[in-house]
């Protein structure tokens, strides 16, 4: 199941689980829209291209579903490398559309 994690990598801003501002690339790494932009779409942990994160239900619509079985993830992370190396692979990537990396 996806963690919804409670935080961008990068600013540290709180992104709650409605967050609609919250992307994530195909390690579920986490950032917030401003961050996406000025990082190009480029993740500095893996080089991949985010998307936005989807909106778990509050509620159980159906049995065992929603945030009240399954609450977001309370670690919060920062990303893995500097921010010099993520500008150096955002340089490195930027051209390349994320199907394409």
């Amino acid at each position: 199941m996806l963690a919804l994690r409670p935080n961008c990598e990068r600013c540290d801003v709180d992104l709650p689980p409605d967050a609609a501002h919250a992307r994530i690339c195909s390690y579920e790494c986490t950032f917030c829209q401003p961050c996406v932009d000025a990082l190009e779409n480029v993740c500095p942990n893996c080089g991949g291209g985010f998307v936005p994160r989807p909106i778990r239900p509050r509620h159980a619509w159906r049995p065992a579903t929603g945030l009240v079985n399954d609450p977001p993830d309370p670690e919060r992370r920062r990303m893995s490398y500097s921010d010099e190396d993520a500008a150096a692979l955002t340089a490195t990537l930027r051209s390349i559309a994320p199907d394409a990396r």
